[in-house]
Protein backbone atom coordinates (compact mmCIF):
# COMPACT_ATOMS: atom_id res chain seq x y z
CA UNK A 1 0.00 0.00 0.00
CA UNK A 2 1.40 3.35 -0.89
CA UNK A 3 0.93 6.47 1.11
CA UNK A 4 -0.17 9.70 -0.56
CA UNK A 5 2.47 12.33 -1.25
CA UNK A 6 3.08 14.33 1.93
CA UNK A 7 3.92 17.48 -0.04
CA UNK A 8 1.02 18.32 -2.34
CA UNK A 9 3.10 21.08 -3.99
CA UNK A 10 6.18 19.01 -4.63
CA UNK A 11 7.13 17.13 -7.76
CA UNK A 12 4.53 14.56 -8.74
CA UNK A 13 5.74 11.03 -9.42
CA UNK A 14 6.53 10.35 -13.02
CA UNK A 15 7.16 14.01 -13.99
CA UNK A 16 10.37 15.32 -15.35
CA UNK A 17 12.12 18.07 -13.39
CA UNK A 18 11.44 21.51 -14.82
CA UNK A 19 8.35 20.28 -16.63
CA UNK A 20 5.19 22.37 -16.31
CA UNK A 21 4.59 25.98 -17.07
CA UNK A 22 7.09 27.49 -19.49
CA UNK A 23 9.66 29.78 -17.94
CA UNK A 24 9.15 33.48 -18.67
CA UNK A 25 11.40 36.43 -18.13
CA UNK A 26 10.18 38.66 -15.30
CA UNK A 27 8.43 41.66 -16.76
CA UNK A 28 9.50 45.07 -15.61
CA UNK A 29 7.18 48.01 -15.32
CA UNK A 30 8.25 51.03 -17.32
CA UNK A 31 9.86 53.70 -15.19
CA UNK A 32 8.25 57.11 -15.37
CA UNK A 33 9.71 60.38 -14.24
CA UNK A 34 8.17 62.36 -11.42
CA UNK A 35 4.79 63.80 -12.29
CA UNK A 36 3.47 67.06 -10.94
CA UNK A 37 0.96 65.06 -8.89
CA UNK A 38 3.88 63.37 -7.17
CA UNK A 39 3.54 59.69 -8.14
CA UNK A 40 5.76 57.42 -10.19
CA UNK A 41 3.05 56.16 -12.51
CA UNK A 42 0.39 58.31 -14.14
CA UNK A 43 -2.92 58.22 -12.34
CA UNK A 44 -1.41 57.15 -9.01
CA UNK A 45 -0.89 59.57 -6.17
CA UNK A 46 1.69 59.29 -3.45
CA UNK A 47 0.11 58.67 -0.06
CA UNK A 48 0.19 61.68 2.21
CA UNK A 49 0.84 61.33 5.91
CA UNK A 50 -2.20 61.43 8.16
CA UNK A 51 -0.24 61.59 11.41
CA UNK A 52 2.46 64.14 12.17
CA UNK A 53 5.86 62.44 11.74
CA UNK A 54 8.27 62.13 14.63
CA UNK A 55 10.69 64.77 13.34
CA UNK A 56 7.93 67.36 13.09
CA UNK A 57 6.66 66.46 16.56
CA UNK A 58 10.16 66.82 17.98
CA UNK A 59 10.63 70.20 16.30
CA UNK A 60 7.27 71.35 17.68
CA UNK A 61 8.25 70.31 21.22
CA UNK A 62 11.59 72.10 20.83
CA UNK A 63 9.78 75.28 19.77
CA UNK A 64 7.71 75.12 22.95
CA UNK A 65 10.88 74.52 25.00
CA UNK A 66 12.54 77.51 23.32
CA UNK A 67 9.54 79.68 24.12
CA UNK A 68 9.68 78.55 27.76
CA UNK A 69 13.38 79.40 27.96
CA UNK A 70 12.60 82.76 26.36
CA UNK A 71 10.00 83.47 29.05
CA UNK A 72 12.62 82.75 31.72
CA UNK A 73 15.03 85.09 29.92
CA UNK A 74 12.27 87.72 29.70
CA UNK A 75 11.72 87.57 33.45
CA UNK A 76 15.45 87.96 34.07
CA UNK A 77 15.71 90.88 31.61
CA UNK A 78 12.76 92.68 33.23
CA UNK A 79 14.35 92.17 36.64
CA UNK A 80 17.62 93.57 35.26
CA UNK A 81 15.80 96.59 33.83
CA UNK A 82 14.20 97.18 37.21
CA UNK A 83 17.61 97.05 38.88
CA UNK A 84 19.14 99.47 36.37
CA UNK A 85 16.19 101.85 36.75
CA UNK A 86 16.51 101.73 40.54
CA UNK A 87 20.23 102.39 40.23
CA UNK A 88 19.57 105.36 37.92
CA UNK A 89 17.31 106.96 40.54
CA UNK A 90 20.04 106.65 43.15
CA UNK A 91 22.61 108.44 41.02
CA UNK A 92 23.84 111.65 42.56
CA UNK A 93 22.84 114.83 40.75
CA UNK A 94 26.54 115.71 40.76
CA UNK A 95 27.52 112.47 38.97
CA UNK A 96 29.55 112.70 35.82
CA UNK A 97 27.78 112.68 32.48
CA UNK A 98 29.53 109.43 31.54
CA UNK A 99 27.81 107.59 34.41
CA UNK A 100 24.37 108.84 33.39
CA UNK A 101 25.03 107.99 29.73
CA UNK A 102 26.17 104.48 30.64
CA UNK A 103 23.02 103.89 32.68
CA UNK A 104 20.81 105.16 29.84
CA UNK A 105 22.60 102.94 27.32
CA UNK A 106 22.11 99.99 29.67
CA UNK A 107 18.39 100.75 29.91
CA UNK A 108 18.09 101.03 26.14
CA UNK A 109 19.89 97.73 25.57
CA UNK A 110 17.73 95.94 28.10
CA UNK A 111 14.55 97.33 26.51
CA UNK A 112 15.78 96.18 23.07
CA UNK A 113 16.54 92.72 24.48
CA UNK A 114 13.08 92.55 26.08
CA UNK A 115 11.39 93.46 22.79
CA UNK A 116 13.48 90.89 20.92
CA UNK A 117 12.66 88.17 23.47
CA UNK A 118 8.93 88.96 23.22
CA UNK A 119 9.05 88.76 19.41
CA UNK A 120 10.93 85.45 19.43
CA UNK A 121 8.65 83.97 22.09
CA UNK A 122 5.52 84.93 20.16
CA UNK A 123 7.00 83.56 16.92
CA UNK A 124 7.97 80.24 18.54
CA UNK A 125 4.53 79.72 20.06
CA UNK A 126 2.72 80.73 16.86
CA UNK A 127 4.82 78.43 14.68
CA UNK A 128 4.48 75.51 17.10
CA UNK A 129 0.70 75.89 17.17
CA UNK A 130 0.53 75.94 13.36
CA UNK A 131 2.32 72.59 12.94
CA UNK A 132 -0.97 70.68 13.01
CA UNK A 133 -2.34 72.73 10.10
CA UNK A 134 0.80 72.33 8.00
CA UNK A 135 1.58 74.48 5.00
CA UNK A 136 4.89 75.30 3.43
CA UNK A 137 4.83 78.77 5.01
CA UNK A 138 4.95 77.25 8.48
CA UNK A 139 7.90 75.07 7.44
CA UNK A 140 9.81 77.97 5.89
CA UNK A 141 8.99 80.21 8.85
CA UNK A 142 10.25 77.57 11.26
CA UNK A 143 13.51 77.20 9.33
CA UNK A 144 13.99 80.99 9.31
CA UNK A 145 13.16 81.10 13.02
CA UNK A 146 15.67 78.33 13.74
CA UNK A 147 18.45 80.06 11.80
CA UNK A 148 17.71 83.40 13.50
CA UNK A 149 17.78 81.68 16.88
CA UNK A 150 21.14 80.14 16.07
CA UNK A 151 22.59 83.47 14.93
CA UNK A 152 21.35 85.42 17.96
CA UNK A 153 22.34 82.74 20.44
CA UNK A 154 25.93 82.91 19.22
CA UNK A 155 26.18 86.45 20.64
CA UNK A 156 25.52 85.08 24.12
CA UNK A 157 27.42 81.87 23.54
CA UNK A 158 28.04 80.34 26.94
CA UNK A 159 24.53 81.13 28.13
CA UNK A 160 22.92 80.67 24.71
CA UNK A 161 24.39 77.22 24.08
CA UNK A 162 21.04 75.54 24.74
CA UNK A 163 19.35 77.90 22.26
CA UNK A 164 22.05 77.13 19.69
CA UNK A 165 21.59 73.37 20.00
CA UNK A 166 17.78 73.56 19.96
CA UNK A 167 17.84 75.91 16.96
CA UNK A 168 20.05 73.51 15.02
CA UNK A 169 17.80 70.57 15.89
CA UNK A 170 14.65 72.48 14.87
CA UNK A 171 16.17 73.29 11.48
CA UNK A 172 17.33 69.69 10.95
CA UNK A 173 14.03 68.07 11.94
CA UNK A 174 11.88 70.44 9.89
CA UNK A 175 14.15 70.03 6.85
CA UNK A 176 13.77 66.24 6.72
CA UNK A 177 11.77 64.66 3.88
CA UNK A 178 9.11 63.25 6.19
CA UNK A 179 8.45 66.73 7.59
CA UNK A 180 8.40 68.15 4.07
CA UNK A 181 5.67 65.64 3.13
CA UNK A 182 3.73 66.60 6.25
CA UNK A 183 3.80 70.31 5.53
CA UNK A 184 3.02 69.87 1.80
CA UNK A 185 0.08 67.51 2.25
CA UNK A 186 -3.29 68.64 0.90
CA UNK A 187 -5.47 70.39 3.46
CA UNK A 188 -9.24 70.42 3.22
Amino acid sequence: MSYPNQNPYGQQPGQQPGYGYPQQQPQQMPQYGPYPGGGGMPGMQMPYPTVMPGGAKAARVMLFVLSGLNVIGLILAVMGLGGVSKASHNVSPYAQADDVTAINIGKGLLIAVIVLIVIFTAAAITLALQFANGGSGVRVGTIVFGVATIMLSLFSFPIGLVHTILGILVVVFVSKDESNHWFNRPRY
